[in-house]
């Protein structure tokens, strides 16, 4: 059944970036099939009784079905037709990933209730603060394009052209990533129980919690740099990116070595 669900999740996002704009009722009915489809299948790839399922395309689908949740409610506030055609093809991409690499399979036990609530906020956390990413990069791209206009029709700088402008993107930015803070804190938080319970330690200091805490410090550092400082521009951008780098080799970068390159299991 998740076969099923991963392969028509992919060929209706794929459906979906190439769908002509004015044909707008029907994009929007099937990024809502699609999306749930997508959520179907993870919520049948990471659930199997007695086990959690975890790894690298888990949590990069997970991640892209946040952004297309995100531009599908957004949407109907802001004119977001060319943040569709870029987002449903890594949405698609995505998907495709989680049936090739399902991830390897976590035996829960007495600790399951904290490792859950855990694994979920820190899903969340990771997933908004991609979405953040993605967002700053779009930014610095639109950027660029208003220095460009006229120059190309590509089907990417059309896309740009269909942004909102960019005091609206920076304004959404923003929102992404105080919420994504939030939630990274939570996931701190949540992991220092998680740990304590299970190795009867306030934090385990691998390379997880060092990038985790290092991402947590660039967030604060922007955030609060925004607000007393005004910071803004390539600023913003470099802060983003830096901590969603850092967020990314706190699992997803470590997943992806152990599982592709090293053929092993969880670590």
């Amino acid at each position: 059944m998740q076969t099923y669900f991963l392969i028509a999740a992919t060929l209706l996002y794929i459906l979906c970036a190439v769908l002509p704009s004015r044909l707008g009722a029907a994009i929007s009915a099937a990024t809502a099939a699609a999306w749930l489809l997508h959520g179907a299948s993870l919520w049948l790839g990471v659930l199997t009784p007695g086990f959690l399922r975890i790894g690298f395309a888990t949590m990069l689908s997970s991640a892209l079905w946040i952004s297309v949740g995100a531009y599908w409610l957004e949407n109907r506030n802001f004119s977001l037709d060319g943040l569709r055609r870029i987002v449903m093809p890594p949405a698609a991409a995505a998907v495709a990933l989680q049936g090739l690499f399902p991830g390897a399979l976590l035996a829960l036990d007495d600790s399951s209730a904290t490792l859950g609530w855990h694994v979920a906020i820190a899903t969340l956390a990771y997933s908004t603060l991609t979405i953040a990413a993605f967002h700053a990069v779009l930014m610095a791209l639109q950027e660029s394009r208003l220095h460009t206009r006229g120059e190309g029709a590509s089907f990417f700088s059309a896309a740009l052209d269909q942004l909102p402008a960019l005091l609206t993107m920076e304004k959404l930015l923003f929102r992404l990533i105080a919420f994504g803070f939030a939630l990274l804190s939570l996931t701190v938080l949540s992991g220092i129980v998680f740990s304590e319970q299970l190795f009867g330690k306030a934090l385990k200091w691998d390379h997880k919690s060092v990038f985790t805490l290092l991402s947590w410090l660039l967030f604060a550092a922007l955030l609060a740099g925004r607000h007393f400082r005004g910071w803004r521009g390539k600023t913003a951008l470099s802060f983003t990116l830096a901590g969603f780098a850092t967020l990314l080799l706190a699992y997803v970068g470590s997943r992806f070595v152990l599982e592709v390159v090293l053929h092993r299991g969880i670590a």
